[in-house]
């Protein structure tokens, strides 16, 4: 199990995620809307987990491959479409190195099985306890 935890004091909207393992970093809203930009705000902590588990998880089945791949970017675009009740991530791939058509499929379906694109992409259930 993962566990994070997030607290908010009084100022206007800094929050404080913290995992298990004592990383810390800090979520905010932009200033348009109250808060001071401090750090991402939570649609782009999602759209950054789907990034972030994109590219290592492709670097991993690279190395693995021993594949001559310098870097490897994302570029992830999300919407939300509310009177529709959907949510749209627009994921972009670029390769830097060598790699052939065939490679560059097998890479896509990679990108396809990282964790967090299968959590996105399943039944979620989310429990709530007030405490």
């Amino acid at each position: 199990m993962n566990t994070i935890s997030a607290k908010i004091d009084t100022r206007l909207y800094r929050t404080e995620i913290a995992s298990a393992s004592g990383n810390i970093l800090i979520s905010d809203e932009p200033q348009e809307i109250g808060g001071k930009n401090l750090g991402l705000n939570p649609t782009e902590l999602l759209a950054a987990s789907l990034a972030s588990c994109t590219v290592i998880t492709l670097r991993m089945y690279i190395n693995r491959k021993q594949w001559n791949v310098s870097e490897i970017n994302v570029k992830i675009d999300f919407e939300r479409n509310s009177d529709r009740n959907v949510s749209l991530f627009t994921r972009k791939i670029e390769v830097i190195g060598e790699v052939d058509d065939t490679q560059r499929q097998r890479l896509e379906t990679i990108a396809n099985s990282c964790p967090i694109h299968k959590t996105l992409t399943h039944s979620i259930e989310i429990k709530t306890t007030l405490i």
